[in-house]
């Protein structure tokens, strides 16, 4: 076995230590300056206001492509919703419409049926 003073491993470990104390103690020496939280900012501020010019960016293309926008996507969504939530108002009442004049007609067969459309072929003719 390799002797501890002269293990590679053990000189690399040792190094790699040495350098991330160093780097721990610049980083912590930066961020306790005003002049980097000031740059921190600048960079929060360039990135917001990139992310704007992008999402408009975005927006004019898809509305050079007739496509819909995100904010277009939504809004259907949530008309969508309503609508959904306004037929299922509707089939309760009707529901509740059903079982109230079902309940004072006992006499009847069941569900509505719609008229017969289709009229029954005469007879000596074949079915296709």
């Amino acid at each position: 076995m390799a002797d501890k003073g002269n293990d590679p491993v053990a000189i690399w470990q040792a190094m790699i230590g040495e350098i991330e104390k160093g780097f721990n103690s610049f980083a912590n020496q930066a961020m306790a300056s005003p002049e980097f939280s000031k740059v921190v900012n600048q960079v929060g501020g360039a990135t917001v206001s990139a992310q704007k010019q992008f999402g408009e960016l975005m927006e004019k293309y898809l509305v050079s492509m007739n496509l819909p926008s995100r904010a277009q996507v939504v809004g259907m969504a949530e008309r969508l919703q309503s609508i959904e939530g306004q037929l299922n108002e509707i089939k309760a009442m009707l529901h509740q419409m059903q079982s109230a004049s079902g309940s004072a007609d006992t006499g009847s067969a069941g569900a509505l049926r719609p008229p017969r459309t289709r009229r029954p072929h005469p007879p000596g003719k074949a079915q296709k």
